[in-house]
């Protein structure tokens, strides 16, 4: 059995040995099991770029093998196409998507650098499993070198449907690089059926069995693998000395109040502005929860150097702001907004003390937050997950408050239900959720995923 190469953009740390680090403990995990490499780019930008040498962490039976990029690679390749073009149109933006060939050309430029630094490093046996919307044609790039190992790709943000996917330029040649992949993954079963979709409308494309497509002469296997978290590990973290610090603060603050919780990164697609909304229209139309429920949202700062960001960072400032004018009293401030992150466990700790936790996106692949919110709670008096149905999540998340987020007034009547839910419901749908997300762990998504590839 051969060595398992992962390649994504950011490579996690061999350092972080608990389970605090979710995914990258998981994949980490894997690693160590069949012995790997994980290859991709340093987070460092130098003249030198993909021409310099590798930095190199060791331990044991695993290597991270990093790269630096250079200063066009990072306008074009990262900032550019990545995330100005391919971000935008995977979750439904047209309206803020930029088409720019220069960014095009420096994403195809640096696949191929990394594709090109990676090939010595392959033995035949080896398995590679590639990550995410920043190397969508990285198996083609191989496969034209030679490489002729089993090779799967693995999505974690979502598919649109191909009305929204044809509105990208030279969308024909950018998903068929995708069909030198053997085994292409993706979060949710409406994910993948988009991309068969694709495949069958606009690539000739024919459905072989339930997962394999059979177009251009090959047969490719689509499947779904929801992401998981370390469920266990997460479960114990409000008991730890910063969960249980964060916990108390909250209560002496709050006294009897209930407390709304929102952790996102600043990000046009979580939709944190109509969550404002929502919370609004609550205290608007339920006025019985005024100075009786908080709303705090933790957001730090995202990809800054991208307009887009910076305007709704300013937005919610606004709102916040507005909504605290209308409703503050002298002992009550509606919402609090916080621009920076936490530790893990100290957003364990503001999760239990949480009696909603409000995960509203207005497109996700998955949303791991809806995920942790449910491992942090108290079995014997959880709290109430609102979630987005466009979250990825809520395929498996069913229990939830299930909500349109583009609607205020749902979100404050899912609010109102949330509220308003007796312990007893609580308790038997936090019960269920919490045994799928134990089931459906980290840890079981990678081993899953690479049994399908061969491995």
């Amino acid at each position: 059995m051969g060595k398992l190469i992962i390649v994504s953009n950011r490579v996690g740390s061999l350092k972080d040995t608990g389970k605090a680090g979710g995914l990258a403990v998981a994949l980490v995990d894997v690693l160590r099991e069949r012995g790997g490499v994980w290859f991709g780019w340093s987070g460092a930008v130098s003249d030198e770029g993909t021409f310099g040498e590798f930095k190199i962490e060791r331990s044991k039976q695993v290597e991270l093998v990093q790269l630096d990029i250079n200063k066009a690679d990072y306008d074009e390749y990262y900032a550019g196409y990545a995330n100005r073009t391919l971000w935008p149109i995977l979750h439904y933006r047209l309206d803020i998507a930029e088409f720019d060939r220069p960014f095009e050309e420096g994403y195809r430029r640096v696949n191929e650098r990394f594709a090109t630094r990676l090939k010595p490093l392959i033995k035949p046996d080896d398995l590679i499993w590639v990550h995410d919307y920043h190397f969508l044609p990285f198996a083609s790039t191989l496969r034209a070198m030679g490489v002729e190992n089993r090779i799967g790709f693995f999505l974690h943000i979502p598919f649109p449907s191909p009305d929204i996917i044809t509105a990208l330029p030279r969308h024909g040649a950018l998903i068929r690089s995708m069909l030198a992949y053997d085994l292409i993954g993706f979060q949710t079963m409406r994910d993948r059926n988009h991309f068969i979709d694709y495949l069958v409308q606009e690539q000739g494309g024919r459905v072989v069995d339930d997962d394999v497509v059979s177009v251009y002469g090959r047969e490719i296997t689509v499947r779904a693998f929801p992401i998981g978290i370390d469920a266990t590990g997460f479960a114990t973290f409000p008991d730890s000395p910063e969960g249980k610090r964060q916990q108390q603060r909250i209560r002496q603050a709050q006294r009897d109040r209930a407390q709304i919780v929102g952790v996102d990164r600043i990000d046009y697609t979580k939709g944190i502005p109509h969550r404002f909304r929502g919370f609004e229209r609550l205290l608007e139309e339920y006025p019985e929860n005024r100075g009786r429920v908080t709303f705090l949202q933790i957001a730090p700062s995202s990809r800054s150097e991208v307009d887009a960001y910076a305007d709704i960072q300013r937005e919610l400032e606004g709102l916040a702001g507005q909504i605290n004018g209308r409703f503050a009293d002298v002992d009550w401030t509606p919402i609090r907004f916080i621009a920076r992150g936490f530790p893990r466990k100290a957003l364990a700790g503001i999760y239990r003390a949480s009696r909603i936790g409000l995960v509203t996106p207005l497109r996700d692949g998955m949303n791991l937050v809806a995920k942790e919110y449910l491992a942090a709670q108290d079995p014997e008096n959880p709290g109430v997950l609102v979630l987005s149905r466009f979250a990825g999540a809520a395929e498996e998340l069913r229990e939830s408050v299930i909500v349109n987020p583009y609607s205020a007034a749902e979100v404050a009547a899912a609010l109102q239900t949330a509220l308003q839910m007796p312990l007893d419901e609580r308790k038997s749908r936090h019960a269920l959720m919490f045994e799928r997300i134990v089931r459906n762990d980290a840890h079981n998504w990678a081993t899953r995923y690479i049994r399908a590839l061969g491995g």
